[in-house]
């Protein structure tokens, strides 16, 4: 039955309606914590004038990958969240869940930051935040969608920024040998690892999720801005620091005309179960981002190459 939930994931795409009263989910990020999977993914502000309206993460729980209930959310905490957060990164390390998270609504002032819990619901701020952003007369300082790598005895952070000008989104990263409070982390040297040049990637790059395959980094990253249409691409690494693309065409491009995801396939999230098998997560709609909803597809390998299995 599992199996066959799988093959009409496509069918399903899920999106919250619990803020807005219509489907409206996006950056996804899933675990599996304490026999369940965990999803987290950003939700809109309720836009009606409460006080202390912003972004905020939600929590949604499943038993098989494709029917979801919100259960939680992770609601701004402090000054630096005070207009909101959002793009949550889960990842669960020594029976801990660590929550990657950026703040919203700042501009070039948007920053990662970083958040731990027992249970994968209630979470205990770093002290230090926000963690990380770059710095360097190539970039404006924003730092945002991050992912966290562990690779050759090292962790590595990447996230988005922008140019000084705030017009071109592309990647930068930071790595530690030890913790994730913000002295930890130092920026890669040398600028942007990834910034856009093909035609489809438009001015933008953003949203890295990174996965380990045959001793290289593989990332499934987003080219263009949201509703461009947005599309998912990939690159790949052998050391964590630099990185090339592994194709001059989408990975996942944005659906045909008429299906849930015309209007984009972005922002992937790439979840490896316990068997190995990967799923790549995305938002999409097909209304111009009216609604945003959550899907799937499943990652198989031709040799060195990730393909959308059918």
């Amino acid at each position: 039955m599992l199996h066959l939930f799988l093959l009409l994931v496509a069918a399903l795409p899920w999106g919250d309606t619990s803020r807005l009263g219509r489907p409206f989910a996006k950056d996804p990020s899933v675990i599996k914590f304490h026999g369940r999977y965990l999803m987290y993914f950003s939700v809109p502000a309720y836009g009606d004038g409460r006080p202390n309206d912003g972004w905020a993460v939600g929590i949604a729980e499943s038993s098989n990958l494709v029917d979801w209930k919100k259960i939680a959310e992770v609601p701004p905490a402090g000054e630096y969240e005070k207009k909101g957060l959002a793009a949550p990164y889960a990842r669960v390390i020594d029976g801990k869940v660590h929550l990657f998270y950026q703040t919203y609504g700042n501009g070039a002032n948007d920053a990662i930051c970083h958040a731990v819990s027992d249970d994968g619901l209630a979470f205990t701020r770093d002290a230090s935040n926000p963690v990380f952003h770059p710095t360097g007369d190539w970039n404006a300082g924003r730092a945002i969608d991050a992912e966290v790598a562990r690779f050759q005895g090292k962790w590595f952070l990447y996230g988005a920024t922008r140019d000084p000008q705030m017009k071109v989104q592309m990647l930068v990263g930071a790595v530690s040998t030890g913790g994730f409070d913000r002295s930890s982390w130092k920026q890669f040297e040398g600028g942007s690892i990834l910034k856009p040049e093909l035609p489809w990637e438009q001015q933008c790059i953003e949203a890295p999720s990174v996965v380990e395959h045959n001793g290289e980094l593989y990332m499934f990253y987003a080219g263009a801005y949201n509703n461009a249409p947005q599309q998912i691409g990939v690159a790949r690494s052998k050391d964590g620091f630099h990185w090339t693309r592994a194709s001059d065409q989408p990975l996942l491009p944005v659906g045909a005309p008429g299906s849930w995801n015309s209007s984009e396939s972005g922002h992937p999230g790439a979840f490896v179960d316990d068997d190995g098998q990967i799923y790549l997560f995305y938002q999409g709609n097909n209304d111009k981002g009216k609604t945003w909803k959550l899907s799937f597809v499943k990652i198989g390998w031709k040799g060195d190459q990730p393909y959308v299995m059918p």
